[in-house]
């Protein structure tokens, strides 16, 4: 009997912990409702649940007409109404939403688990987002989606500082973005599966080249430390390395520098080692389902270790599908899961893999990843129209 006791312990605080991420966390503001007037949970008609606070900032300030912001559906602040059932789960569960005390919380932090400390973005400000990237002189960070305007540019509180890219079919639109990446010089380069092209772009928006008629799909993007961009063709199985005059908005060269990848997708740098990272995304033959494989090379292009779902299988108890890459300033792969909806750590390219989770909960679809200079990892959640923010809490 005392043993089933303990064991429930754990168990109580996951479901706690999965309830406050799922049901008592305001899906547009990403706060947690309370019974205090801001925060109070709000019923739509539709059926959807916002916080007051957030009610107020979509209603229109004199008729108070507002669109539920996840089914679009029209109504008015006057309409809504308190949600009971969340009040109530917030009185049941009450002190066990409480902060829990330093010591466990260094404790379960201290073998490198992540702590999501805010988010920022939400369905409106972001929608179906497909690629994060950060500015290395200014540290804003920057997303690209499918909104009226492609590519947004946030501040480092989360607030939107602005945004270009019209949504069109103008060569100097974005038609699809697939990914994004920040030079070291503050310029925005953005792959576009609409016209199969790379656009560069000054952090203001204004268009400095465009490279089309080179790639069959380009994707993934990423800006080396030598200024140098990365690119990845899905269709032609291909890496390749571009040198640009930013200034002059000219393509000075590229050169290939891999011919036999299999659909490669998110693509990775090393600012310590220069490795590179691929992820390749094959379909699987006969059943229409992905397999993932990432590779990592060193700064000369060999080969120094690779791991894929069937290896991953042997070390982790569910398939991983792996939808980016990254690298932490330790020089660690890190994947995005999104069949697990985590983060995991792979260790570095010649220990493969050494597999570690570091994120298992609040992650719905994360598509993108990059970390900070002062070592927080930012998560692109695409399902939840958001930037997550991750940080080791040492209590």
């Amino acid at each position: 009997m005392g043993a089933e006791t303990s064991g429930s312990g754990p168990e109580l605080r996951e479901l706690v912990r999965e309830a406050e991420i799922s049901l008592l966390e305001c899906k547009v503001c990403f706060e947690r409702f309370g019974h205090r007037q801001q925060r109070r949970p709000r019923n739509l008609p539709c059926g959807h649940v916002v916080c007051l606070a957030c009610v107020a900032a979509l209603a229109h300030p004199r008729t108070l007409a507002l669109e539920c912001p996840f089914c679009r559906r029209a109504c008015r602040g006057c309409d809504t109404s308190d949600c009971l059932p969340v009040l109530h789960l917030l009185e049941l569960l009450g002190s066990a939403l409480r902060p829990a005390p330093a010591a466990q919380r260094s404790a379960s932090c201290g073998s490198g688990t992540l702590i999501c400390h805010h988010a920022f973005g939400g369905w409106g400000t972001l929608v179906n987002p497909t690629g994060l990237a950060l500015c290395p002189k200014t540290g804003r960070v920057v997303v690209v989606h499918d909104g009226k305007r492609r590519v947004k540019i946030f501040d480092s509180g989360g607030g939107c500082a602005h945004q270009f890219g019209e949504k069109g079919g103008a060569a100097q639109d974005i038609r699809y973005p697939l990914d994004v990446t920040v030079t070291n010089d503050c310029h925005v380069v953005v792959t576009d599966a609409g016209d199969r092209s790379i656009k560069v772009f000054d952090f203001f928006g204004q268009v400095k080249l465009i490279i089309a008629d080179q790639f069959s799909l380009p994707w993934g993007v990423e800006a080396t430390p030598q200024n140098g961009i990365l690119v990845t063709d899905a269709e032609a199985g291909s890496l390749h390395l571009l040198e640009v005059d930013f200034l002059e908005g000219v393509l000075r060269r590229t050169e290939r520098l891999q011919a036999h990848l299999c659909s490669p997708r998110g693509v990775a740098v090393s600012w310590l080692s220069g490795a590179i990272a691929v992820l390749e995304r094959p379909l699987a033959l006969g059943t229409g389902a992905c397999s993932t494989t990432v590779k990592v090379f060193s700064a000369s292009m060999q080969l120094i270790g690779q791991v894929d779902t069937f290896g991953l299988s042997l070390f982790f108890p569910s398939k991983i599908t792996a939808s980016a890459v990254t690298f932490d300033h330790q020089g660690n792969v890190i994947v995005a899961d999104t069949s697990s909806q985590s983060v995991l750590c792979l260790g570095k390219p010649e220990e493969f893999p050494v597999l570690k989770p570091i994120i298992t909960h609040g992650l719905s679809h994360p598509v993108a990843l990059t970390f900070t200079k002062e070592n927080s990892l930012l998560v692109l959640d695409s399902a939840a129209h958001s930037v997550k923010v991750y940080k080791v809490d040492w209590g």
